[in-house]
């Protein structure tokens, strides 16, 4: 076997220089490159930080709660899907250590940013729940909205007109994230109260009216939200730790 091979493929060996170059030919190197450091980092992190210690009882709670989820309760059906999955119970218990780790990482790195961090994002995390209906032309998407200011039923019009999905219930799209929302729509939705009218507007193809029925301002009583926001305050700070590294390839011969 070749020292020098990265993969042995069809008993080809395939040295770490031909796979790089491959990487670079289809345009992923950069990405394989990113891939390395980021595991570096945190390698670093997790390995270094005495304020990350797990309790040993907790990772063994949480091998044999995935033991009993996919049910590899028998020890050799336990030791096949390890060997199956190219890892051993060392590696296995390193990998759930890991994981508590990078979960404390990211709350103690988020704890002192999150609030300022929530304050910058909040606008575009607000929900609004909208009604809408969306027709083929400003048109007829005008009529309807001088039918709708007449007194003529919202819900009635989006069941005969609409042609979004919604038109089955009556309009009703349900919360939408501002962020999510295009800028026009986002813009016009600033300036009305729950109850009040939008558009027509143009998405897309089509001509819609808006209905806004709810505001649901973000909060970080919001566990999920809570989680995404940490997310992200652990991404800008492994991105701003890679970019004060010195990185230089170095390919063998």
């Amino acid at each position: 076997m070749d020292a020098n091979a990265l993969l042995i493929v069809d008993e080809k060996p395939l040295s770490l220089r031909q796979c790089l170059k491959y990487l670079q030919l289809s345009g992923k190197l950069q990405g394989f490159i990113a891939d390395i450091l980021r595991q570096y980092v945190l390698e670093q992190e997790l390995e270094t930080r005495a304020d990350l210690e797990i309790n040993t009882a907790m990772i063994e709670q949480a091998v044999v709660d995935f033991r009993l989820q996919n049910q590899l309760t028998d020890p050799q059906s336990f030791q096949d899907w390890l060997a199956r999955n190219g890892s051993n119970y060392e590696l296995f218990h390193k990998q759930i250590t890991g994981s508590f780790k990078l979960e404390k990482l990211k709350a103690q790195l988020a704890e002192a940013r999150l609030q300022e961090h929530f304050i910058e994002r909040k606008i575009m995390l607000d929900r609004v729940v909208l009604s809408r209906i969306v027709v083929e032309s400003k048109e007829l998407a005008e009529e309807l909205l001088s039918q709708i200011h007449e007194g003529n039923s919202f819900e009635q019009l989006a069941r005969e007109y609409s042609k979004a999905d919604e038109r089955v219930a009556n309009g009703m799209m349900g919360p939408v994230s501002r962020g999510t929302m295009p800028d026009g729509l986002r813009a016009a939705i600033d300036s009305v109260e729950p109850g009040g009218l939008v558009g027509p507007l143009q998405i897309e193809n089509y001509w819609a009216i808006f209905r806004v029925e709810q505001v649901l301002p973000a909060t970080l009583d919001d566990n999920q939200l809570k989680q995404t926001m940490q997310t992200e305050i652990f991404d800008r700070w492994l991105a701003e730790k890679i970019q004060t590294m010195t990185v230089k390839l170095q390919v063998p011969e």
